[in-house]
C-alpha cells in the first residue's frame, strides 16, 4: 500500500518534468531545431509567441510578457526584456525573444523543484520514524497474540470457524498495520499533491513543524 502511494503521488514528479520543453530552435549560422538534451550553455535560441521558453536564460533580443505562474504562481504575465533573466518552462505569451542560456539540464529551476520534491517524499518525519520504531515491536506482538486467540479457542473446545473468527477480529480491532501506513502515505501524498498545486514542501520534517504555527506567530 505504501509504495502503492508513492508511485501515485510521484506523478506529480512526472507533470513537473512534462512542463519542459522536448525541442528549442538554437541560432547558429542558420536556425534549427534540436532536442533539449543537446542544448549547451551559451546557446541562443528562439522563444515564439505561445512557446515554452526551453531552459533558463537570459534574453538577448526582443520583448514579451512571460506567464511564470507554473513557477511562482502569479496569474499576471510578467514583462520582460533584453537583460531580463527568464525561468525554463515558463510561457512567452507575447512577442518573439531570442535567449541565451545561462542553465542547462540539472542546474535548471525545473530539475531543482523536482529533485526538491522527490527529496521530500524520500525523506522521514520524525514522527514517522517514531511510528516505524513503535510498529516493528507492535505488529509482531498483535499477530502472537492473534494466534494464541486461535490456539486458545480451538483448545477451549470452539468451532474452527469461530476460533479463526476470533484471531482475525485481534487483528482488525489492534490493526497494525494503519500504524506503520498513515503516516508515510499522509507525507508523500502530501508532498505530491502540494507539487501538483505549485506548493514546494521541502520535506517531511516541515509538514510536521506547521504544527507550531500559531496566529500570533502568523501576525508577527
Amino acid at each position: 500500500f505504501e509504495s502503492r502511494a508513492k508511485s501515485q503521488s510521484s506523478a506529480a514528479l512526472t507533470a513537473l518534468l512534462n512542463l519542459g520543453a522536448k525541442d528549442v530552435s538554437i541560432i547558429s549560422q542558420v536556425q534549427k531545431k534540436i532536442p533539449i538534451d543537446m542544448l549547451q550553455l551559451g546557446d541562443q535560441f528562439v522563444a515564439r509567441p505561445g512557446e515554452r521558453i526551453a531552459t533558463d536564460g537570459k534574453i538577448v533580443e526582443g520583448s514579451s510578457a512571460v506567464d511564470e505562474s507554473m513557477i511562482t504562481g502569479e496569474s499576471v504575465p510578467l514583462e520582460v526584456s533584453p537583460g531580463d533573466k527568464v525561468i525554463g518552462a515558463t510561457v512567452n505569451a507575447g512577442g518573439r525573444l531570442l535567449v541565451e542560456a545561462t542553465a542547462v539540464g540539472s542546474d535548471t529551476a525545473l530539475a531543482r523543484i523536482t529533485y526538491l520534491v522527490e527529496h521530500a517524499q524520500a525523506g522521514k518525519a520524525p514522527i514517522q520514524r517514531l511510528a516505524d520504531r513503535v510498529a516493528a515491536i507492535f505488529v509482531p506482538i498483535v499477530i502472537s497474540l492473534s494466534l494464541v486467540t486461535l490456539v486458545g479457542w480451538l483448545i477451549a473446545g470452539a468451532e474452527p470457524s469461530f476460533a479463526f473468527t476470533a484471531a482475525v477480529a485481534v487483528l482488525i480491532i489492534a490493526c497494525p498495520c494503519a500504524l506503520g501506513l498513515a503516516t508515510p502515505t499522509a507525507l508523500m501524498v502530501g508532498t505530491g499533491r502540494g507539487a501538483q498545486l505549485g506548493v514546494l514542501i521541502r520535506g517531511p520534517q516541515t509538514l510536521e513543524s506547521t504544527k507550531q504555527v500559531n496566529k500570533k506567530a502568523l501576525e508577527n
